[in-house]
């Protein structure tokens, strides 16, 4: 008995339908829930673009000291009633009820408003609203509205010649969008707009004449390889189109979510689901637009996510695959271009380096006898170009054989900005020598212009000795032999270098010593030129590097925490990679020193190679 009256009254539980109590009330929410004043402005433009029409002109101006936005087009206008007048009156008794849903439905195409609330978005720019049409009688009528009132007002208006089209005012502007200029409407419009205007050919101008400036909205161009090959897994009840670029990593790349030629979000990631890679690495720009997507109505700026969402995004599954394997692809690629790089910086400052440095101390990897050998095969060597020259003695040969290392790579057609410049500096090569007492040695003088060009024209030159003993011969060319005393002693050696009115100098420190041991005879057969370098990835371990001496090769530890640190900045991964090639070439080439010399040894090589580093 009690079973059946507890079902009586489930029966009798009243149900019905929702309703709007207050209509005001949910047009003045729907007005004010667009939060964008420019997604506004592109929503008047798109009204334009769904009337077919083919100039779209926006002028902000200002009158009687109010700013004010109009937009102006060609289109069909108003749509018109049975007496061939502009049907205000359905457009401002219909709200949420949009006739271009219903030629949609009917199999229109070029169409993109759906929910009948795009006029309402003249709150979030002006106070007022004032949309002129021509109807069939010549007659031109206006309808205005106001924001914050219920009423609208439809009249005829005045004017000299009728006009295809419509015009559509908002007057005056909200104070706080003073500063909508029309290069930022131009900006957002190229952007939101992008395959619309693309797709419909219209041509849309922007006037600014308050800035004095007028502004021709061009769909965005994006930079960078376009991706050929990306399909979409199938099962989608629409199409997925792509349009995604390959471009150098940075944070404003990005990829914008489409909906029918209309930018729904200005980035993808935006949206939980792509808070992911590929998306989220930097280096994809580009479009991805799904016909299919259901949007927020308020903002037109959202995503509802239903079954047609979770679709789309299993559809996407596949791309995203083939993104990140571009990508990694494309990161290894880098990667290999900044290791050159770095390994032609470090090994140039090394090159320098030497130039400063005892070279009987430093003379480690026959980077002379290297070029040397290799430039003898060519016609334009400078052998070649010398001939033999009878009686040239070691130290004469070395020199020469430095001045081949230094113009490495500048023989050859030149072009005009490899020309030298005027002389800015000059530098005794070597800078720091030992020499034996009674023995003879060539020093050479390597002037620059201000880019670093080597300078041969136009130079007097003079050498001269301003400290110590010892003689110099050939002391105006732009090589002098220096003949060391009979005592041991320290000899300071100055070069002045004139070309015309400029006069640059510089000086070198001479060691004259009674013995000298051959520190590149320790090295025996293992001079094989400046290593390379590579990676290898070993984060549990604690060493930062390795000399492969079999393959000439420093192993570079990238997983160790100060390589993850240094690879934050470009400028302090070369130069740890650099003070890693000193720490390696000190203690191979310098076997069975102490620490506490080994680390001087270090810090010396340091000195001159980092301040070179470029």
């Amino acid at each position: 008995m009690a079973r059946s009256v507890r079902k009586r009254k489930k029966k009798k539980t009243p149900a019905g339908k929702l309703r709007i109590a207050d209509h005001w009330n949910a047009i003045s929410i729907i007005a004010s829930s667009q939060a964008n004043p420019l997604k506004a402005v592109a929503e008047f433009v798109e009204n334009s673009i769904d009337a077919r029409a083919r100039q779209i002109v926006i002028t902000r101006g200002k009158k009687k000291g109010e700013f004010y936005l109009k937009i102006s087009d060609d289109g069909e206008g108003i749509l018109k009633d049975k007496h061939g007048l502009p049907n205000f009156r359905h457009v401002a008794t219909h709200i949420c009820d949009s006739i271009k849903k219903q030629l949609k439905d009917q199999g229109e195409k070029g169409i993109q408003g759906e929910f009948g609330i795009g006029l309402l978005s003249f709150w979030t720019v002006g106070r007022n609203l004032g949309i002129t049409s021509c109807g069939d009688d010549g007659n031109t009528y206006e309808m205005t509205m106001t924001k914050d009132s219920p009423n609208f007002a439809i009249s005829k208006k005045r004017i000299l010649i009728p006009f295809k089209g419509t015009d559509l005012t908002v007057y005056p502007l909200l104070p706080g969008l003073r500063s909508l200029t029309g290069e930022k409407i131009q900006r957002y419009l190229s952007a939101e707009l992008r395959d619309r205007i693309k797709e419909t050919g219209v041509k849309i101008k922007v006037v600014d004449r308050t800035g004095r400036a007028e502004y021709i909205v061009v769909p965005r161009q994006f930079t960078g390889r376009l991706l050929h090959g990306l399909k979409p897994a199938d099962g989608v009840p629409g199409d997925i189109y792509l349009e995604l670029y390959l471009s150098d990593p940075g944070s404003v790349n990005q990829v914008g979510l489409y909906r029918r030629g209309t930018r729904i979000l200005p980035s993808i990631t935006d949206i939980d689901n792509f808070q992911k890679e590929p998306w989220t690495a930097g280096y994809l720009q580009g479009i991805l637009d799904a016909t299919f997507l259901n949007l927020t109505p308020g903002t037109r700026q959202g995503v509802i996510r239903d079954e047609k969402f979770d679709a789309f995004c299993r559809a996407m599954e596949p791309v995203e695959n083939q993104l990140q394997q571009i990508i990694e692809e494309q990161r290894k690629a880098e990667e290999e271009r900044s290791s050159r790089r770095i390994l032609r910086k470090v090994q140039r400052a090394l090159k320098e380096a030497f130039l400063r440095l005892p070279q009987e101390e430093y003379d480690w990897f026959d980077i002379q006898a290297r070029k040397s050998k290799k430039k003898t095969d060519s016609l334009f060597s400078l052998a070649s170009e010398m001939g033999s020259v009878p009686g040239l003695k070691d130290g004469e040969s070395e020199i020469l054989e430095t001045a081949s290392v230094y113009d490495d790579g500048q023989e050859g057609r030149k072009e005009f900005f490899e020309y030298a410049g005027p002389l800015f500096s000059v530098l005794i090569s070597p800078k720091s020598s030992v020499v034996r007492v009674d023995r003879r040695k060539k020093y050479r003088a390597v002037c620059r212009d201000r880019s670093r060009r080597t300078v041969w024209k136009d130079l007097l030159y003079r050498w001269e000795i301003i400290d110590g003993e010892g003689q110099l011969l050939n002391d105006d060319d732009d090589s002098a032999m220096f003949i060391a005393p009979p005592e041991p002693g320290l000899t300071k050696l100055r070069l002045i270098v004139c070309q015309g009115e400029i006069e640059c100098t510089d000086e070198a420190l001479i060691t004259v010593t009674d013995t000298l041991v051959d520190q590149s005879a320790m090295t025996g057969g293992s001079r094989k030129g400046l290593p390379g370098y590579t990676y290898r990835r070993a984060p549990s371990e604690m060493w930062r590097s390795k000399f492969d001496v079999e393959k000439n090769v420093i192993v570079i530890n990238n997983g160790h925490r100060d390589f993850v640190y240094a690879g934050k900045q470009k400028s302090r991964k070369l130069r740890y990679i650099c003070r890693l090639f000193c720490k390696e070439l000190v203690f191979c080439n310098f076997p069975g020193l102490q620490t506490d010399e080994l680390l001087e040894r270090m810090i010396e090589l340091s000195l001159y190679t980092e301040d070179h580093l470029k």
